[in-house]
């Protein structure tokens, strides 16, 4: 019988994860190189920017190289992967696209990590609940000139979803990330920060009202004095730029922002900050044809040359790889007939073997004659019957009685007195063993075989 069982295709319990999940790029943020230098620390913050999709648990360790995270990416939807690296000239950043590149290396002159940032401000706002979406891209000044620029923009773009400003939802944008390029220096300023959407044109006193709060009313009498005595404007809202307020168009969840209505965009910086310099671009993942350098220029002889030693590189793997495959191929047909002869072999000891013992048995059954009548035998070599006491009636197989036993001849044994060879083992001096009375205690011996003397001796007298 079949075992009884949920299928996996009829399974309803079964999760599957949406379209917007699979089709977003997902990333992984590792650190690689010297230890120290706070690379760690600036690692977890940067997997914290690109939250929610991305390994922010992401256990890594020493032995594990960039093919073991390439191994993996396809599975779990990964698409970018962003090293932290730290060498004795410096710290560095690669963004490579997964899995064939390319490749762009920034320099890290300077960074600060987010603890740092959220501890230098005066009004902290760190949500954890801004974390569950992904942050808005903010692009300034890339659109110079340039193989460089449009791969620079390209890739932070393409590092996080995108928007779609027909249908999105304005409660899931709570972060952004803002790169800022610098033509004259050539240097990017990354910055993350936490929005928040105030509401615009009420008194203290009424958004504290609104948003929630108790007011106190301990120092009022009615609490029209309490909205009277408070300024039009709050005090934060009378800092902000004119240029900050929008009209919402669609309906927030938090309070006091009402659809159609005004309010301001306020940003909390909750880091990491990072000042990076294009080094290099290359066109595969992490090795491949350099496309860009900001220190190293080549003449276009230098780089054709370098193509054609990268073309033969190639061409010397790819015979390596097809010989090496070759080999294989070769060493198993070698293998199956290897297997093939010694079966063929087994087949021919075994047939061998059974002929044989068919050969013996026909022979025995041929020159078979009963064992149990010797006159049988007798008669069939001789050609005449055996006389009459010439074979026993017992039959074959039994053991014959024994007519006669093989007895051992003794010799005869001397006295002992009468040996007077001292080479033998029983040869005893008469002089030594005398008791006190002068009786021979070794050379007398009665039928007991005991020595006679002493107390025994006494014993036998008086009997």
């Amino acid at each position: 019988m079949g075992r009884k069982g949920r299928s996996v295709r009829n399974n309803k319990n079964v999760y599957t994860e949406p379209d917007e999940v699979v089709n977003a790029p997902h990333s992984f943020v590792i650190h690689k190189g010297l230890p120290g230098g706070s690379t760690l620390e600036l690692t977890k913050d940067f997997r914290k920017v690109m939250e929610p999709f991305t390994a922010s648990s992401l256990k890594e360790r020493k032995k594990n190289t960039i093919k073991d995270f390439v191994a993996v990416a396809g599975v779990l939807h990964v698409s970018h992967l962003s090293i932290f690296s730290r060498t004795e000239l410096g710290m560095y950043l690669k963004i490579t696209r997964l899995p064939r590149g390319p490749t762009l290396t920034f320099k890290i002159h300077n960074f600060t990590l987010a603890r740092d940032v959220v501890s230098s401000l005066r009004k902290q706002m760190v949500v954890e609940e801004a974390f569950k979406h992904s942050p808005l891209v903010i692009l300034n000044s890339f659109s110079g000139e340039g193989l460089q620029m449009k791969m620079m923009a390209s890739m932070f773009q393409n590092m996080f979803p995108t928007i779609n400003l027909t249908n999105v939802d304005l409660n899931s944008i709570r972060r952004c990330v803002m790169l800022n390029y610098n033509p004259a220096t050539k240097l990017i300023d990354f910055r993350h920060y936490n929005v928040k959407v105030a509401p615009v044109g009420i008194s203290k006193g009424v958004k504290k009202v609104v948003q929630g709060k108790v007011p106190n009313l301990a120092k009022c009498d009615d609490i029209a004095d309490y909205f009277s005595k408070t300024a039009v404007m709050s005090e934060s809202e009378a800092e902000d730029d004119p240029t900050n307020h929008v009209t919402i168009s669609q309906k927030m969840i938090s309070r006091g922002n009402i659809e159609s209505g005004n309010s301001a965009i306020r940003l909390s910086e909750l880091g990491p900050r990072l000042t990076l310099q294009l080094m290099k671009i290359e066109d595969g993942l992490l090795d491949g044809e350099v496309l860009y350098h900001d220190l190293i220029h080549k003449s276009e002889v230098e780089i054709l040359e370098i193509q054609k030693k990268r073309e033969m590189k190639r061409k010397l793997k790819e015979r390596l790889k097809k010989t090496q495959l070759d080999n294989m191929k070769a060493k198993e047909e070698r293998k199956k007939e290897h297997k093939e002869k010694s079966l063929k072999g087994m087949k021919k000891e075994t047939e061998n073997e059974v002929q044989m013992k068919k050969h013996s048995k026909e022979s025995n059954e041929e020159t078979k004659i009963p064992d149990d009548d010797d006159r049988q035998y007798y008669k069939a070599e001789v050609g005449e019957d055996p006389d009459a006491g010439l074979f026993s009636s017992r039959p074959s197989g039994s053991k014959r009685p024994a007519t006669s036993y093989h007895v051992k001849s003794k010799k005869p044994r001397l006295d002992r007195n009468q040996n007077k060879d001292p080479r033998r083992r029983d040869f005893k001096d008469k002089s030594r063993g005398k008791g006190r009375k002068g009786v021979d205690k070794t050379n007398s011996v009665n039928k007991d075989k005991r020595p006679i003397g002493g107390k025994m001796a006494n014993r036998k007298k008086s009997r």
